[in-house]
């Protein structure tokens, strides 16, 4: 039997819990460990937790101790080594208390296990879910009528009765960063089920021309539902990939990982559109509901809320998304103009489709000056154009109306944010303007938590300017909303290299590649990664596949010299250099630096940056510039750039 000292008596007042997590949940995590510091608990948590080789005394000494190891399951903790073993000692010890944020799933070996979902938590410690985590750690030692009571304030509310807190590292309280109606119960059953995928509307009018008006209305419903925090709604990526679906809804939700299915027809014919939408629960196959809608053109943004209340409603019982969308129009005629340069955009299919894009949003924006969606995206087509098409000279010019177009957006809609996202987009990839980039980043993001392409943009804003551990919380979200969408893994891949761990770069490169084998840039990640790892053979492999041929050259450069091929290294570097000149400014320097040619690498970045080239917006966490880091003319161009 064990000495009394080994094991606690209780759980009750004064009880020593730990709180395990990982470091980048560091503020979600906050509110938790104080409502249970006020509620009378003992709380250690350690902000420095996912650092070290190995366990420092004072964290194992008050992990053996603790009457309850509260492990914080979320997507970033499930990868984490240290959370890992501090919950199998938990486990081993029968003191294992686990919750999830956002609904994570946990890693294999802690799935048996009773789990608290508190991904909408509200923060209050008098709150019935803190009441179930109560119960739960008191529930350790059959204390369950002696969890700490919490002291009420006037008016109800918990009043501020701080134990001993054992804090190694800051962080700010955000009331409601973790949420949810928290059961205990198993973790797939705790889950509320309130993800939806809404499937592209088939278009059944007849005439293959009306295929953007379908896309439209499902994307327009799908950004209606995005708008309803209590929603976890698949981006379109992902959920594009069943426009012609043949498999059953279990099968698709399941790739999805959604609980709900909206699909739907269109049917168009003159003014008179008749839309027929049907709910499937994924869960058992068969339709929750199903309802058709007539309405005239004039009448179908009204026709958009309604489904999206429909859905809503039948998925909580509650709407939330009966507002008008920020930006719209209440013009029909630029609304259809709208729609077909969004989904001439979309396909991006080469120079004439892209202006032919930006001619529709035009006659939008001519229709009704005060679209703020449509000047938004007219900022994104200019941006476009300016990076792929424009002559040298044309370049500032083109990004310059981007800006100003994403000026007018926001203008018009502070709100809306795909207006922040083309701001932020123009200054940073036009003029390389990381500080006035940075607060429409920020903005948008704010805005457009439910939105995979801003997670995902807003995820490569950070990493490049070295905030890594939040890109990369950052983008597991978006690919939780986007799971087939092959873009996100390779943001991940990026955000990895930028990070420096290569091993786990190439596994995030390869499974966007096994989404979308022709994806560019994916394979230049790889190649760099192998390089970092001194698998020569094995990067100059990736750097071939690459069908980006500027990086495909530059990497060719590198990888020969190191293998001692020197006159393929040459030719490597003067194709690149042949073929794209100062426009492969940047390119140059990444081979000059690995050469060892530290001067004129430098000398290519300051080029690369006067001519504008975006793959500045990369200098700051590029692995393959590391040999100037220490060069004054390299910390001089990062001061110019706000980086430094």
């Amino acid at each position: 039997m064990a000495d009394s000292s080994d094991e606690p008596s209780g759980v009750g007042k004064g009880t020593s819990l730990f709180i395990s997590y990982a470091r980048a949940d560091r503020e979600r995590v906050r509110p938790l460990a104080d409502g249970l510091a006020q509620a009378g608990y003992d709380v250690w948590w350690d902000a420095l937790i996912d650092g070290g080789a190995a366990f420092a005394k004072v964290i194992e000494d008050k992990l053996e101790h603790a009457a309850a190891v509260i492990v914080v399951w979320s997507p970033t903790s499930i990868n984490s080594d240290w959370v890992r073993d501090e919950a199998a000692h938990g486990r081993d010890r029968k003191r294992l208390v686990p919750v999830t944020l956002d609904g994570a799933e946990p890693p294999l070996g802690f799935r048996q296990y009773h789990a608290l979902d508190l991904s909408a938590w509200n923060g209050r410690p008098d709150s019935p879910q803190f009441a179930s985590l109560q119960r739960s750690i008191a529930a350790l030692d059959g204390q369950a009528h002696n969890a700490p009571a919490l002291v009420s304030a006037p008016g109800g509310q918990a009043g501020i009765s701080r134990r001993t807190i054992l804090l190694t590292g800051g962080g700010i309280t955000l009331a409601a960063a973790i949420g949810g109606a928290a059961v205990l119960k198993p973790w797939r059953s705790a889950r509320l089920r309130n993800a939806v995928a809404v499937l592209p509307f088939a278009n059944l009018s007849g005439d293959g021309s009306q295929d953007y008006f379908a896309q439209g209305l499902s994307e327009e419903v799908r950004a209606a539902l995005v708008r309803n925090a209590d929603l976890k709604v698949a981006a379109p990526t992902s959920s594009n990939e069943f426009r012609d679906h043949k498999d059953d809804a279990r099968t698709i939700a399941g790739k999805l990982k959604v609980d709900y299915l909206l699909d739907g027809s269109v049917r168009k014919a003159g003014d008179v559109v008749r839309i027929d939408a049907t709910l499937t629960d994924a869960a058992t196959g068969f339709a929750s509901w199903t309802q058709s809608f007539d309405r005239k053109l004039d009448d179908i943004f009204a026709l958009q809320r309604e489904i999206a209340d429909t859905v809503a409603g039948a998925l909580l019982t509650r709407v939330a998304v009966s507002g008008k969308a920020p930006g719209g129009t209440a013009v029909v005629a630029a609304y259809d103009a709208f729609l077909r340069g969004r989904a001439l955009f979309n396909a991006d299919a080469g120079e004439q489709s892209d202006r032919s894009a930006l001619a529709r949003f035009d006659e939008a924006i001519a229709l009704d000056p005060k679209f703020a969606a449509a000047h938004a995206a007219r900022s994104r087509s200019l941006a476009a154009i300016a990076s792929k098409y424009s002559p040298a000279a044309q370049i500032g010019a083109a990004y310059g109306a981007a800006v100003e177009a994403a000026h007018t957006a926001v203008a018009l809609a502070p709100n809306l944010a795909a207006a922040q996202l083309a701001l932020g987009f123009a200054m940073l990839n036009g003029f390389l303007d990381f500080k006035g980039a940075r607060p429409a980043y920020e903005q948008a993001y704010a805005q457009g938590q439910g939105d995979a392409d801003v997670l995902l943009m807003y995820a490569y804003f950070a990493s490049k300017l070295g905030r890594g551990d939040e890109a990369l919380e950052v983008v597991r979200r978006a690919e939780r909303l986007d799971p087939l969408n092959a873009r996100t893994f390779r943001a991940e891949a990026s955000i990895l290299l930028i990070a420096r761990r290569y091993a786990e770069a190439i596994a995030a490169a390869e499974r966007a590649l096994a989404m979308n084998p022709a994806l560019s840039s994916a394979r230049s990640y790889t190649g760099t990664a192998q390089l970092m790892l001194g698998k020569n053979d094995a990067a100059r492999a990736a750097f071939i596949a690459e069908p980006l041929k500027s990086v495909h050259l530059a990497g060719l450069a590198i990888v020969e010299k190191r293998l001692g091929n020197e006159s393929a290294a040459q030719a490597a570097w003067q194709q690149l250099v042949a073929s794209y000149g100062d426009s492969a400014s940047y390119q140059q320097a990444q081979v000059l630096a690995q050469w060892g040619r530290g001067d004129d690498a430098v000398a290519a970045l300051e080029r690369a940056h006067a001519a504008r080239d975006g793959g500045m917006a990369s200098i700051l966490g590029d692995p393959l510039l590391d040999p100037l880091h220490s060069a004054p003319r390299y910390n001089q161009l990062l001061m110019q750039m706000g980086l430094a």
